[in-house]
């Protein structure tokens, strides 16, 4: 065996020796011949130092292709990264147009709600919807607009809220029920509002409504004057004594007394619903119905003006003061009526209350200029 092992390794050693051994080497350049020897342990070297050679140039080969590989991992995932920049700036700038289209609609319905002129279904049409909250914090400039903006609906809504206030009160101050001015079933009955309404905004329009049917009511109360100055007041509302018969009877409205012809006008906006000759009393007589169960009555007119059907506007010339039918002389009988009932007119008259005393002490001669159907006729 050790044998074997000693003849295979002197073996290998004579191969390595003839694969190493010295070498001549001649170079002739066409004059003279040199030779070159290169012994064993040059060839050595220079193999030695091809293999280092190689091996490194393998090595270095092998980091190039890792390298690119990480390089193209990294190129791939920074493109990744800019993509979803890009979809993340798409989202942003489509965030802000709609905050921008939000903003325009408030404001555009604010101004609409400030003028007064838009009517109430196409201002409940305008009603912004709810905003939906943003991904992304918005825009200085946005949120400064938004922030104005909800400031001014809340103080705009304060200020509706105290004007309703006033506005009932003073409606009550002439013993009407405000709520006779606000509809039956809320000032919302027969609006439609969009689904999804911003509630700030939504509120706001409730307010609005309200406010605007109160004020619309104020029109439709009689509170001008329907005479001008110089006249006499010479009967008041209620029981009196009855300048033809003398007995207690109730006398529906006030007496007027000036010179035959003096103008008679409209005490609040309405529709006059009869301007004709009345039977019963009151001579020549015009009727203004202004809405919400409300009339006034003119009467003992020497002319009508004022023709059924026609629409008026408090202060518009309607008749001119008589004394037709039960009448002792030129006045004019002025009567208000809530839902069919007469009620005492002084406190309806616009800064007459002052002048006018409720009720007459005595009753006045019969010269005076008096009048008006018996028993406050219909």
């Amino acid at each position: 065996m050790t044998t074997t092992v000693q003849t295979a390794n002197a073996g290998l050693t004579m191969r390595f020796r003839n694969l190493f051994k010295p070498r001549d080497i001649f170079f002739h350049d066409g004059k003279s011949l040199r030779r070159v020897s290169v012994g064993s342990r040059v060839q050595v070297a220079v193999c030695l130092a091809a293999l280092v050679l190689l091996a490194w140039s393998a090595f270095a080969t092998l980091r190039i292709v890792s390298a690119a590989g990480s390089v193209e991992t990294e190129v791939a995932q920074m493109e990744a990264q800019v993509a979803e920049m890009e979809q993340r700036l798409v989202q942003i700038r489509q965030q802000a147009e709609q905050r921008a289209a939000v903003l325009e609609q408030r404001q555009a319905f604010l101004d609409a709600l400030i003028s007064g002129e838009e009517d109430p279904d196409r201002l409940a049409a305008m009603l912004p919807r709810r905003a939906e909250a943003p991904q992304a914090e918005p825009a200085e400039a946005y949120a400064e607009v938004e922030g104005r903006q909800r400031v001014f609906v809340a103080r705009a809504q304060d200020t509706a809220r105290e004007r309703i206030v006033e506005t009932a009160q003073q409606i009550r101050r002439l013993g009407l029920n405000p709520a006779r001015f606000l509809g039956r079933g809320g000032p919302l009955e027969e609006v439609e509002t969009p689904a999804n309404t911003d509630p700030r905004f939504r509120q706001l329009f409730v307010a609005w409504r309200q406010l605007d049917q109160l004020e619309a009511g104020i029109i439709a109360i009689p509170s001008g004057r329907p005479v001008s100055t110089g006249v006499n007041f010479t009967s008041g509302f209620g029981v009196r004594s009855d300048p033809f018969r003398g007995s207690a009877a109730m006398h529906g409205g006030i007496d007027l007394a000036g010179p035959l012809g003096t103008p008679v006008y409209a005490t609040a906006d309405g529709i006059v619903g009869r301007a004709e000759w009345n039977s019963g009393g009151y001579g020549n007589l015009v009727e203004i119905n202004h809405g919400q169960g409300i009339q006034t009555r003119y009467g003992h007119l020497s002319r009508l003006i004022a023709r059924p059907g026609q629409r008026v506007r408090r202060g518009e010339l309607v008749g001119l003061m008589g004394s037709t039918g039960r009448s002792t002389g030129s006045h004019l009988h002025y009567e208000v009526r809530i839902d069919g009932r007469a009620v005492n007119p002084v406190p309806f008259i616009q800064n007459a209350s002052a002048r006018m005393p409720q009720r007459v002490a005595s009753a006045p001669a019969p010269t005076v200029a008096q009048g008006g159907p018996p028993q406050a006729a219909r």
